[in-house]
């Protein structure tokens, strides 16, 4: 996660709650190592609805006032859930990272674990989508002067920029510049397809942090194009690999979210890998756009005065209530706690009316999940088919072979739970009856 800044201890907007700390409601962070935003063990949060208590001591896991607990889906284990679930309490899931981290999470099974989302999904119940995005200005950057970026060009650098070093990734993205390499000059600085190095030893110091040092962000801002492939693919995953070269005024030829149109400041701005029938053909119209300085200023051209024009975009950046590195904004871990807070002192004012009436008045509805609050693709190939992969393809072993057993392991985690199982050491049991079960199918 990358938005982890350590704030103030932040209480929420304040409200009229008048209750004591001993009579609210308890939210349990069960990933004890993602309570950075408060000093102790225990705080009293005060949102817009009421007040509650979030705590990440497990102690409190059975209590009765505890009424959610939180997990962060990276950290989320499907053979060390808390078992038995108890009817009283719902599960909210925080997930802002890659899919990659958890198939579980983007299977139906997975997914309706959870009664409340925050992932990087616009659907889910409090989107993390812009998560990468400061803010409008940030795309409005400027970009290096095109004279400067063909004298670099004539000084033998590329038109494209690869900076990649974590290799082995479900998106497969190696396998695609691989290929396009046949066919353009491309400057790859990462440990993935190394061919060049940085020019000093302090940018090769700096390349792999992921702080936007100036004289870093300086180096790679004089390419005309950044190969910005996300590591996985999932409808609005998009991370710093698309903003950043946008902020710089590089060109980010993009494979990642197939809805990104959706987001991008007017309707030239990236290029989408997935609109060419083959590396080849994007290599053509790179060495087109290289050559062809107003054709490819058009593609900065959301850079000017008044030249966002995406009103979605727009709107959407104003409607958030959290900030990225903003220290007057709440961050989004504190506005998901205050959106579950509200959430659960509703439902326990639904709960007592709903007793009081003596059923007169119904009872508050379980909310669900739902498969596209996170639910991504099966991962394939970078280029070509996976028929044409070879039989010991270590992609093909490691990321196929993970997303089908996610799979698994929600079945076998929702069969559980259904069960009213206690005992997490039963869950290879489990895993192990959907497989015989799959095998008689087959």
């Amino acid at each position: 996660g990358a938005a982890f800044v350590a704030a103030a201890s932040y209480r929420g907007p304040g409200n009229n709650d008048t209750r004591s700390n001993k009579a609210l409601p308890i939210l349990l962070w069960w990933s004890g190592s993602l309570f950075p935003h408060f000093p102790g063990d225990t705080e009293r949060i005060d949102c817009p609805r009421g007040s509650c208590l979030v705590t990440r001591s497990r102690r409190a896991a059975r209590h009765r006032r505890t009424k959610a607990l939180i997990f962060y889906g990276t950290d989320f284990r499907a053979y060390e859930a808390p078992l038995p679930r108890l009817p009283h309490q719902t599960w909210a899931l925080f997930h802002e990272e890659s899919p990659m981290n958890n198939y579980v999470l983007s299977h139906l099974p997975g997914i309706q674990l959870f009664n409340y989302t925050a992932t990087f999904r616009r659907e889910s119940d409090y989107p993390l989508t812009l998560q990468w995005l400061p803010g409008a200005g940030y795309l409005r950057g400027p970009a290096v002067p095109l004279a400067e970026k063909d004298a670099w060009r004539q000084k033998g650098y590329a038109p494209v920029l690869y900076m990649q070093s974590h290799c082995d990734v479900p998106s497969d993205r190696d396998r695609y510049v691989r290929e396009l390499m046949k066919y353009i000059q491309v400057d790859s600085y990462g440990k993935c397809l190394h061919n060049r190095e940085l020019p000093s030893e302090r940018l090769r110091d700096t390349s792999t942090a992921t702080t936007e040092d100036s004289e870093f962000m300086a180096f790679i801002a004089r390419y005309k194009f950044h190969l910005a492939l996300e590591n996985a693919i999932c409808d609005d995953y998009m991370t710093e690999k698309l903003w950043r070269p946008m902020h710089l005024g590089a060109v980010p030829v993009y494979r990642g979210s197939p809805a990104v149109r959706d987001w991008m400041p007017n309707n030239l701005s990236i290029i989408l890998i997935d609109d060419f029938d083959s590396p080849r053909e994007l290599a053509k119209y790179l060495d087109f756009l290289d050559k062809n300085g107003e054709e490819y200023l058009k593609y900065l051209e959301y850079k000017n005065v008044g030249g966002i024009k995406n009103q979605f975009l727009v709107e959407s950046l104003e409607r958030r209530e959290w900030g990225v590195n903003d220290m007057t904004l709440p961050n989004y871990l504190n506005g998901f706690e205050c959106f579950i807070c509200d959430r659960e002192n509703t439902r326990i004012k639904e709960e007592q009316e709903h007793k009081k009436s003596r059923g007169k008045i119904p009872a508050p509805r379980p909310r669900i999940a739902q498969f596209k609050h996170m639910g991504c693709p099966m991962p394939t190939p970078g280029f070509g088919s996976v028929e044409d992969l070879s039989k010991g393809d270590s992609w093909k072993e490691m990321w196929l072979q993970d997303y089908w057993q996610s799979l698994d392991q929600g079945e076998a985690l929702t069969a559980m739970i259904h069960r009213n199982e206690s005992h997490q050491g039963r869950f290879w049991d489990y895993m192990h009856e959907i497989f015989l079960k799959r095998m008689r199918q087959h």
